[in-house]
């Protein structure tokens, strides 16, 4: 136990999970509308790893990246949202403390590795573009293969450190958490109300703060350069195709880091209450249903394979 809480017994044992508070029957009525959304975000994210599988036009590193991001997606909606559908008809809830701790694990990690996925898919255009002649040699199977085991490991390792602050911390008691989730910034706010936690606070804001910035600076970076690059392509062809790739990448990226940044640059510094709910929500749940339609859209080449994916069933 850290030294912040080496005089407080931890007696909490299960945590209540406030959600959206209301009658019932609005209760059914968002379980309904949250269902549609998970299973739209199930199959047109699955529709976009079939297509890329499927279709050999589309196995080349941007799509096969996509590719990997939209798995990505599946797995991180299904961190969060079963629990919050479950909660909607739940009477009691309740998540015990290990499954708590559990999903703020899972679902940081898979957080974190959807920043570094962002970071490559924006070194992959950077290089696309700005560096056309050396992309072939430098962007080879076993390259983009060896960015996606980093980002799976090193997502998964990020965040090992707060979570195992966290499970040293004194929950001594309340055990409502205002979310649909088990987040950090509630956690941290329960921990603080038995004893101070400055450290653990600092740490998660440190780690949290560094790989939002690091990650979001770099897109930034890339996509500064790209975009001069496409600047002064000749032909209003090619740059009409750039921009529309990179356009759709963009307006992920935007989504992703406007809603991430209000919720985890100062963890448990007090938000307005309800502020950190809507844009936990945004992100987590809005962002994967939104992913499918923006990255098909505009993409020629995508929209026409998950035309073939999709008339084969």
């Amino acid at each position: 136990m850290t030294s912040e809480a080496r005089n407080i017994t931890h007696t909490v044992n299960d945590f209540i999970l406030l959600g959206f508070p209301c009658r019932w029957e609005i209760q059914v009525f968002l379980f309904s509308i949250f269902l549609v959304i998970y299973i739209l975000t199930l199959l047109g994210n699955m529709a976009i790893v079939c297509a890329v599988r499927w279709d050999h036009r589309l196995h080349t590193p941007m799509y096969i990246l996509l590719a990997n991001f939209s798995f990505l997606e599946i797995c991180y909606i299904n961190s969060d949202v079963p629990n919050m559908l479950a909660n909607f008809l739940s009477k009691t809830k309740t998540i015990s403390f290990a499954r708590c701790l559990l999903q703020l694990y899972f679902f940081f990690s898979l957080g974190t590795t959807e920043c570094l996925f962002l970071s490559i898919m924006a070194y992959d255009r950077f290089l696309a573009i700005c560096r056309p002649l050396r992309y072939p040699t430098v962007m080879t199977s076993k390259f983009y293969s060896s960015l996606v085991v980093f980002c799976w490991v090193y997502g998964f390792l990020w965040f090992l450190i707060p979570v195992i602050l966290i499970t040293q911390l004194p929950f001594c008691g309340p055990n409502t958490i205002d979310d649909f989730l088990c987040d950090l910034g509630p956690l941290l706010a329960l921990a603080s109300s038995c004893v101070p936690i400055p450290g653990t606070v600092l740490t998660c804001g440190t780690m949290s703060s560094l790989l939002i910035f690091a990650t979001f600076f770099y897109i930034l970076g890339s996509y500064t350069l790209v975009l001069r690059s496409v600047m002064q392509v000749p032909s209003a062809t090619g740059r009409n195709k750039a921009f529309s790739t990179c356009s759709s990448h963009l307006a992920v990226v935007f989504l992703f880091y406007g809603s991430v940044m209000m919720t985890y640059v100062s963890p448990g510094s007090g938000q307005a209450e309800g502020m950190q709910k809507s844009t936990t929500l945004f992100y987590s749940v809005l962002t994967p249903f939104f992913n499918p339609m923006i990255y098909s859209l505009r993409n020629k080449e995508m929209k026409d394979a998950l035309k073939k994916v999709l008339g084969g069933f």
